[in-house]
């Protein structure tokens, strides 16, 4: 038990360190190899690093077990304890069929009894096995490989483990027995206390009569007539709003494309107003277009009005341009034709600028690499300058050290003489307090005799104010008011009537707000419809217009096609040169600083052997240019002949 629990142990000691380092496993692993294969014995050293190595490949596993455990059953388990309940679940999942069940044993009753018959009761119950435990591990292998490899083998060893959890628990049982016998037991003892005197019994107080209040009304728990007519109108008006809205929805129109809609015979005009008094808004037409990608997309009133306006600005120039040419206006010709050349003037100074920016990017990457190299001689320097002034520093923290021992052993000198003299002023600070204390009580006895005198007036006080309201409550009043509503009150103001030509009044207003809603509503659907009139024209000529452009646009983008030509090559101006030339001096210069024996970094070192590497790369890059101004020029001509 002991060999176990010391492997047990090192390997709780080495989880903890992990967590708190966060470092790479791997690294962790080989340090943690070689600083214990000298203090252990070789069969030591081999379990606990394949327990080690263990818990940190399954950690997932296991923290998806631990976790529920803090959760669930582990709520008062202490959190330093995590490392053990892996370190048991990882033994329990992977080597149990290797150590053996008596090897098991043995390690679990070397740890804490409580903590490992807790953890083994939570993890070896069926109900939790074979429910969301083989889900959450499903999530990370795969079913069948769970089921057959630790599913299964756990519900094997299960019965097994399910005696040792009761012996456990009969270990625990048998040491809080003995514990409770050791102890003392604690005997009361009854408090010596004074008997109280029996108290007397008050004399009763007079039971004053009130009089009988008088009852609610049942009108203040019934709601008022206006309220529930108000009620009745909304509910009528809610489903009558419910009705035109389903017979709206019914009615619908059932495709996007806009039909022809025939003006009515003034006979049938006739039946259709019988059967419908409000007149039904016909909804905006919609044209649906297909574009060379087989969508639909469907245009809005806003989208068919602009369309609308931009072809008729279109055919607008295209008139205006025909007249100027009617009245001896001159051709373009000439001006498209030095509007190509300056295009291509302006594409080679592109081209021109593009090399400019490869070439600046590998100067300033040569630049880059000097650099580096005159940081490293710098860093060096300091580095020595930095070592110098940490041995001052030490020396220096040295003596104040010695100071500080010093300061501290006369520190200690004087608390132990103020120590001698603390007994005398404790005495003194007694008495104060004593005669303080005395005096505190003399004046508290004087202040509850003076509030008990104030609290005997104020009751007096309060019983002849209470006499007072019951006898005014006693005096009759008047119960009932009649209120004519014909009558006007009288108060003088502008305008004053009385309720029932108020009535009246309101009744006509609403009437006249009625008629001015009525008119405006038909006002709105003539409107309306013309506007979806205008709108279906607009589509029509949409239409037409977008047929035209189409033919158009395909007889110049044969045109173009059969005069496109390749692009040219970017022309060599003397930035161009002068950054080569530049380039190649600062190369010269970086060969000559890494031949230098002073400077010998990795880094350095390792630059020649990847020259091909690099060569590669500027070559990839110039080929990407190329590609993108090939794209470039054909979305051009792709745009013109659109």
């Amino acid at each position: 038990m002991d060999y176990y629990g010391k492997c047990i142990e090192i390997v709780i000691e080495q989880l903890e360190k992990l967590k708190s380092e966060k470092s790479n496993p791997e690294q962790f692993l080989e340090a943690v190899s070689t600083s214990l294969q000298q203090t252990l014995s070789a069969q030591k050293h081999a379990f606990v690093l394949e327990v080690l190595s263990g818990c940190l490949e399954y950690r997932k596993l296991l923290t998806i077990v631990v976790d529920a455990f803090y959760v669930r059953d582990g709520r008062l388990c202490l959190w330093a304890d995590y490392s053990l309940f892996e370190v048991i679940c990882y033994l329990a999942m992977f080597q149990l069929d290797e150590l053996g069940f008596q090897a098991f044993c043995s390690i679990i009753k070397s740890q804490p009894a409580g903590k490992a018959c807790k953890f083994l009761k939570f993890f070896f119950n069926p109900l939790n096995l074979c429910s969301w435990i083989k889900d959450e591990w499903s999530l990370i292998y795969e079913t069948a490989h769970v089921k057959e490899n630790w599913i299964d083998p756990l519900m094997r060893w299960q019965p097994e483990v399910q005696r040792l959890i009761n012996q456990l628990e009969g270990v625990r049982a048998s040491k809080s027995l003995d514990m409770k016998t050791k102890a003392k037991v604690t005997e009361p003892k009854e408090f010596n206390l004074t008997v109280p005197r029996p108290r007397a019994i008050p004399m009763p107080e007079p039971v004053s009569t009130v009089a009988k209040p008088k009852p609610v009304p049942q009108s203040t728990y019934q709601e008022p007539k206006e309220q529930q007519l108000l009620q009745m109108v909304k509910r009528y008006n809610r489903r009558k709003a419910e009705e035109l809205l389903l017979k709206a929805n019914m009615e619908e129109l059932r495709c996007a494309m806009p039909r022809p809609h025939r003006k009515p015979l003034a006979q049938d005009s006739k039946k259709q107003e019988q059967h419908q008094p409000t007149p039904r808004i016909r909804r905006t037409p919609q044209l649906t277009f297909f574009r060379p990608d087989n969508f639909p997309v469907k245009l809005n009133t806003a989208a068919i009005l602009r369309e609308g306006a931009l072809y008729q600005r279109q055919v607008e120039k295209e008139l205006q341009r025909v007249d100027q040419l009617v009245d001896g206006a001159g051709d373009f010709s000439e001006f498209l034709e030095w509007q190509k050349k300056m295009k291509t003037r302006d594409r080679e100074e592109q081209l021109a600028a593009g090399e400019c920016r490869r070439l600046q990017g590998k100067l300033s990457h040569e630049e880059a690499i000097l650099a580096r190299q005159n940081l490293m001689q710098e860093n060096k320097q300091k580095a020595d300058q930095k070592k110098e002034e940490m041995a001052e520093l030490m020396l220096q923290r040295d003596k104040r050290r010695l100071q500080e021992d010093k300061s501290m052993k006369e520190l200690v000198e004087q608390v132990i003489e103020a120590q001698k003299n603390i007994k005398l002023a404790q005495m003194k600070l007694v008495k104060s307090r004593r005669q303080i204390v005395q005096e505190l009580m003399e004046e508290s006895r004087d202040l509850l005799q003076r509030s008990a005198e104030e609290a005997k007036e104020e009751q007096k006080r309060r019983c002849e104010v209470i006499a007072r309201l019951r006898a005014l409550e006693t005096q009759p009043t008047r119960k009932g008011k009649l209120v004519d509503l014909t009558q006007i009150p009288g108060y003088g103001l502008e305008g004053e009537m009385s309720v029932v030509e108020l009535r009246e009044r309101l009744a006509m207003l609403r009437e006249t707000q009625r008629r001015e809603e009525e008119e405006k509503r038909d006002q709105i659907n003539q409107g309306k419809r013309a506007k979806s009139q205008e709108l279906q024209n607009t589509l029509e000529q949409i239409s037409l217009c977008r047929a035209a452009m189409g033919r158009t646009a395909a007889l110049r983008w044969e045109e173009k096609k059969a005069q496109a030509a390749a692009p040219g090559t970017p022309s060599q101006d003397e930035r161009v040169l002068e950054l080569r030339r530049r380039i190649e001096q600062r190369a010269a210069e970086r060969r000559r600083h890494t031949a230098q024996p002073q400077v010998s970094a990795p880094r350095a070192v390792s630059r020649p052997q990847g020259a091909p590497a690099e060569a590669q790369h500027w070559l990839q890059l110039e080929q990407s240019l190329e590609r993108r101004l090939r794209a470039q020029q054909l979305g051009d001509h792709r745009l013109e002949a659109a």
